[in-house]
């Protein structure tokens, strides 16, 4: 159910935000493996996409319906309240500093996954709030993955963690 940023349950340890998605077929399926993953809760914050647009909804499968969806438009607060509330941000990056499977990135720890743009990806000032910089690795030739990808990659890395 779409809500509020006060509508984010106090008990949260699994969050997805994503900062100015707009498009909505991205939207719904990154708020699909959220809830595939375990999530706690999904923020869509900054410019995002409505999350009942049509194409958001039909794309979340469901989902809309299995966990809290939060829109918010800044932020900044969000990644503040997050982190108040002992959650880890790690922001999602090809040019992350750390690395997916790097041994000290604690992925079974309180975790808000902070995703970005499909075009421009996370500007610096948002990768500057998160905690760490994490990069999904890329053993072929292709140049990235697209944001749904890249989000369930790091959704399910943080969901294999949480359940070993």
């Amino acid at each position: 159910v779409v809500g509020e940023l006060d509508h984010l349950p106090d008990t949260a340890r699994f969050v997805v935000v994503c900062a100015d998605v707009r498009d909505p077929g991205n939207a719904g399926a990154v708020i699909r493996c959220a809830d595939a993953a375990g999530a706690d809760a999904v923020v869509l914050a900054g410019d995002s996409v409505d999350p009942l647009n049509p194409k958001a909804v039909r794309s979340t499968a469901g989902s809309l319906f299995h966990l809290p969806v939060i829109v918010h438009r800044d932020v900044t607060e969000v990644l503040d309240r997050l982190q108040a509330a002992g959650l880890q941000v790690l922001a999602a990056d090809g040019a992350g500093t750390t690395g997916l499977h790097d041994a000290d990135l604690d992925l079974a720890a309180p975790t808000a996954w902070l995703l970005g743009n499909e075009a421009w990806g996370l500007p610096a000032d948002l990768s500057a709030l998160a905690d760490r910089v994490v990069a999904v690795p890329i053993y072929g030739r292709a140049e990235s993955l697209n944001l749904a990808t890249a989000a369930a990659v790091c959704l399910y890395a943080s969901a294999a963690a949480r359940h070993a």
